[in-house]
């Protein structure tokens, strides 16, 4: 039977930050309904992603088809100059490539983005734009002691709407993700989810799109939170912890939040869930300037500090002398 009404195809991009394939694709596959469903019914499969694989600059990747070199980011921080200590934070500002949105939007396609990393500060679209995590605020006081909100959208007026949404003060991220406080900071994981599918879900409803995309950055927090409670070959990890599932139980309802997003969609409505980067446990990590020394590569003129130390606060030897050094890491 065919339709009376023309088709109006649409794209909805759901990213899911940090998003480890082993544990959708295959450890909890049969936990995840919404998730399998659209694996059963379309196409899965890993990517490669950037190199460095990092939130920053992997998005802005993936949506402007420009690898890190010519986009001229390759981390949160990037140098300034070419001095070793000056560093910016690599910003949307710093992303001059034109991006999916922006190509679609001069085309006539009405866009939707909320939280996609690299979009803050949020440009001007053909439609409605929502920053990213690093915005530095959503809401300030005023000489009253009232909270009002500051501009972390495009059109600026959507700003207090999504506030209003959120219940007081949207969430762009959690606070202080390397706590050791885990009660706290799951509580800050859910709280922030739910405030953001409640935004994409009010978004989907009251805005007319042909394309709508966004990140949740929770997957990534959790996973830097609790992995080693996670996983049993963590050299950390303790059998039987109090957050041994906490992981899956946050994929779990992720993924019933994913299912209310379905539900809205008509047939004409593709579906891509995509993510930057997996996660796995860290075994240790290699101190830079520590090896250099030991090799013979990198000199000192004065004895080898008993603290860990800045290595611009040690006195080298000539440049002559020392063939390597690594500026960011400290030496003891």
């Amino acid at each position: 039977m065919t339709s009376s009404h023309p088709s109006h195809p649409k794209l909805l991009v759901i990213g899911l930050d940090c998003a480890a394939p082993e544990l959708v694709f295959e450890a909890w596959r049969d936990r995840l309904p919404n998730l399998s469903r659209l694996m059963r019914r379309g196409a899965y499969g890993n990517f490669q992603s950037c190199t460095p694989c990092i939130t920053v600059p992997a998005w802005s990747v993936m949506t402007s088809s420009r690898d890190p070199g010519v986009l001229g980011i390759y981390g949160f921080r990037n140098r300034a100059d070419y001095s070793y200590d000056k560093l910016t934070i690599a910003t949307g500002a710093a992303v001059k490539a034109p991006r999916l949105w922006d190509i679609l939007g001069q085309a006539g396609k009405r866009i939707v983005t909320i939280g996609v990393p690299g979009t803050y500060p949020p440009r001007p679209v053909n439609g409605a734009q929502i920053a990213c995590f690093l915005t530095p605020q959503t809401v300030a006081l005023d000489a009253q002691g009232n909270k009002v909100a500051k501009t972390f959208t495009y059109p600026p007026e959507l700003s207090a709407q999504v506030n209003a949404w959120a219940g007081g003060e949207y969430l762009v991220d959690v606070k202080q993700f390397r706590t050791e406080n885990k009660d706290f900071l799951l509580q800050q994981i859910y709280d922030m989810t739910r405030q953001h599918f409640v935004v994409v879900r009010e978004m989907m409803r009251r805005e007319a799109w042909d394309f709508f995309m966004f990140v949740e950055m929770g997957v990534d927090r959790i996973h830097h939170g609790f992995w080693k409670y996670h996983d049993p070959a963590h050299v950390k990890h303790e059998p039987g912890n109090p957050y041994e599932n906490a992981i899956r139980d946050y994929y779990v309802y992720l993924d019933e939040e994913i299912g209310q997003l379905l539900a809205l969609l008509d047939d004409d409505t593709a579906v891509l869930v995509v993510s930057d980067h997996g996660a796995k446990r860290m075994d240790g990590g290699i101190c830079v300037n520590e090896w250099l020394i030991r090799e013979g590569w990198l000199t000192l003129a004065q004895e080898r500090p008993t603290n860990l130390t800045p290595i611009e606060k040690l006195k080298e030897n000539p440049w002559r002398r020392s063939s390597a050094r690594s500026s960011s890491v400290a030496a003891r």
